[in-house]
């Protein structure tokens, strides 16, 4: 399986960021997806997860009503629509199978700041 992030950058509190996910090794459709992020200094953590039907899980209170999950799974890609951006946003975001059970991708580097 190889997980590709991208979408990652440098934003101002308040702006906003699409991550994606390209997945290819597996059967896309078949699995629950989730986005993880791993702050400085810190453990990763799992911030969201789309099942395989297509509904969503937000795991972390401090993004809920900003950031969104999707899925196209014709592009066996996964999405994260991270809208009103915090410092505390900031972050390397990775996505994996639900329970992060595949190898890392490289992750996409989320920086908020003025």
């Amino acid at each position: 399986v190889q997980l590709v992030e991208s979408g990652g950058g440098l934003v101002q509190p308040g702006g906003s960021l699409r991550l994606s996910c390209v997945v290819s090794g597996v059967t896309f459709s078949k699995f629950d997806m989730s986005w993880f992020r791993q702050a400085p200094g810190k453990e990763r953590e799992p911030v969201a997860c789309v099942t395989k039907g297509g509904g969503s899980i937000v795991f972390q209170d401090s993004v809920k009503g900003r950031f969104t999950i999707s899925r196209g799974n014709a592009q066996n890609t996964v999405y994260l629509q991270m809208n009103r951006l915090k410092p505390e946003d900031t972050a390397v975001y990775y996505c994996n199978a639900r329970f992060g059970f595949w190898p890392w991708g490289q992750g996409t580097q989320v920086t908020v700041s003025s």
